[in-house]
């Protein structure tokens, strides 16, 4: 169930500021295990299971995903566009995405190779240089389709390959979202908070709305992040591996995790035989970045599923990392009473 909930998710389109048809399908899909379920102006769901209201535990995964959006239509009909979120502009070339709520196909498109100079065969494309391919002949008929503002996705079918491994886009983060869905079905020793959150990929910003608005005693963030276990890396460079189970961040840009926090995860994880790696780089960063900040200080971890070609058009991930992630976090759930 959970790595089914995780494919349906990532084949929704839901690039950073556009996260609704990811938001109406999450709703959908927990109402009857909350108390409360409540959407803020951020867009951002935060759904209430009800314990001992002693405390207040927030759980938090991001809906969005990274993409584009349209910024100019040429006269020939071909679509300028600009990234919203971090991407390679080396992966993209040649891929295919879906634009606006048309679902309009189309295929990212730059001059052909024959027709570049040397200097530009060997540098890394710039963004300007790339347009989109939508089929259309003018401006106009263009603009029949495709209006400016509209988000761009990747389009990807989502599929297993092999015997333990998700090919999909948007794992960062849906896999997290699939599994708050999942830890909903089950009771909760406080006042839990289910937070699913808008705008990660650009700033954070929705992670900062709901803790500000919660004041959480202690949170964890479900996410997913960077494996770099593949060819051309030596393994000394390794920042996690797939298959090597839940990833704990000890520090990252963002965040410095609070020891002892950080300490009984991991160790917690390694006495219930549940695998698990720690981060090996202190780059990148998620929403624990705003969520330990919030009003006067939170308690903030993460927990993560290694993924391989993140912010691409395919990613992978191991099926028993995403069951590892999700049985940490339900370990998290069942005895917070000695970490709280």
């Amino acid at each position: 169930m959970l790595i089914e909930k995780t494919k349906k998710l990532t084949e929704i389109n839901g690039v950073s500021g556009d996260e609704g048809a990811v938001r109406e399908y999450i709703k959908s899909q927990i109402s009857e295990y909350a108390d409360q379920v409540f959407t803020d102006t951020m867009g951002n769901i935060i759904a209430l299971k009800k314990g001992n209201s002693e405390k207040k535990v927030m759980l938090s995964a991001h809906m969005d995903e990274v993409g584009f959006i349209v910024s100019g239509i040429t006269e020939k009909g071909y679509i300028e566009f600009k990234s919203v979120g971090g991407i390679d502009t080396r992966v993209i070339i040649s891929k295919k995405v879906t634009i606006g709520k048309k679902r309009v196909k189309g295929i990212i498109g730059m001059k052909a190779i024959h027709l570049q100079k040397r200097a530009e065969r060997e540098s890394v494309p710039q963004l300007k240089e790339l347009y989109i391919d939508i089929g259309a002949s003018s401006k106009d008929e263009a603009l029949k389709h495709v209006s400016l503002g509209d988000y761009i996705a990747f389009e990807t079918t989502a599929e297993i390959l092999g015997s333990d491994t998700l090919k999909a886009k948007a794992i960062d983060d849906r896999a997290g979202c699939a599994i708050l869905m999942e830890l909903m079905k089950k009771p909760v020793v406080y006042d839990t908070y289910f937070c699913f959150t808008t705008q990660e990929e650009v700033g954070l910003r929705g992670a900062r709305i709901c803790a500000h608005r919660i004041e959480p005693d202690i949170a964890l963030v479900v996410e997913s992040t960077t494996c770099s276990d593949v060819y051309g890396y030596e393994e000394h460079e390794y920042v996690t591996n797939m298959g090597g189970g839940a990833v704990v961040t000890f520090m990252d840009r963002t965040t410095i995790v609070e020891n002892s926090f950080r300490k009984w995860l991991y160790d917690s994880a390694k006495n219930n035989s549940i695998p698990v790696q720690y981060k090996r780089t202190t780059a990148g960063g998620n929403d624990c970045g705003r969520i330990h900040l919030a009003k006067g200080g939170v308690r903030a971890a993460s927990v993560s599923v290694p993924c391989r070609y993140l912010h691409s058009p395919c990613g992978l991930a191991s099926i028993t990392d995403i069951n590892a992630v999700y049985k940490l976090a339900e370990m998290f759930l069942d005895k917070i009473c000695e970490v709280i």
